[in-house]
């Protein structure tokens, strides 16, 4: 994970004995914890950060567990998220999981287990992450990257020297070619957690690479904007 951090979970509880044990024992894992203890907190955390986990509590005060998760995909996040519940019964595990929770545990719980599901969670969530690895140096269209050296030469035959967050975010794109990646994730992988660039940061980068990379930069053929959803590389 960027900057040594293990990952970033939001703990969503309203509890608050249990919410300090919880985030104490996640953080002495070492794991980044950021704690909401109700559901209009945990919507404006999920809009303001990048986290790799969600662990959601269905009862809470104002909007439930549930709503929040059912807000969360509808926006397209496909963060993980564990949802707690202080009832036994199998219809709300259906309906958690049928809303888009990806694991399930009923109170009282084993600590021992919670973190292993943490673990588990965050693993899957990462291999699904990198669509493609790609080496030190890629071509396409004329243009050459050396994402080592942090140089390339471009179709008409320059060379261009690269900032170290402009090769980060050239791999990134690649790496994940024709899907969107979030402005999200382009925080979380290139910036690093809690380090806030504006889009136009994001944007700026991106206009630099249709400069460098496109022959025609007003129609870019290989770097785009998708409106409202992020960046993309297609070859």
């Amino acid at each position: 994970m960027s900057n040594g951090n293990k990952a970033n979970i939001l703990l969503v509880e309203d509890e608050e004995n249990l919410h300090e044990a919880l985030k104490l024992n996640l953080e002495l894992e070492g794991y980044a914890v950021s704690s909401a203890f109700d559901g209009t907190t945990a919507l404006k955390a999920v809009q303001d950060e990048y986290f790799d986990l969600i662990i959601m509590d269905i009862m809470l005060p104002g909007i439930d567990g549930i709503t929040i998760t059912e807000n969360i995909r509808v926006q397209q996040n496909e963060v993980p998220i564990l949802m707690l519940s202080a009832r036994n019964s199998g219809a709300d595990r259906v309906l958690g999981l049928k809303k888009g929770a990806d694991d399930y545990l009923t109170k009282p719980f084993n600590l021992e287990e919670l973190l292993l599901r943490v673990e588990k969670l965050i693993e899957k969530n990462k291999k699904i992450q990198v669509k493609e690895t790609i080496g030190d140096t890629y071509e396409f269209a004329g243009n050459k990257i050396d994402f080592k050296a942090q140089q390339a030469s471009t179709w008409n035959g320059n060379i261009i020297n690269l900032s170290k967050k402009e090769a980060q975010l050239l791999k990134l794109l690649i790496e994940n070619k024709n899907d969107v990646v979030t402005r999200e994730k382009i925080l979380q992988m290139v910036w690093g957690y809690n380090v806030y660039p504006t889009t136009r940061t994001i944007d700026n980068f991106i206009l630099s690479f249709r400069k460098y990379f496109e022959q025609d930069s007003r129609n870019p053929k290989h770097i785009h904007s998708v409106r409202g959803m992020g960046y993309k590389f297609t070859e």
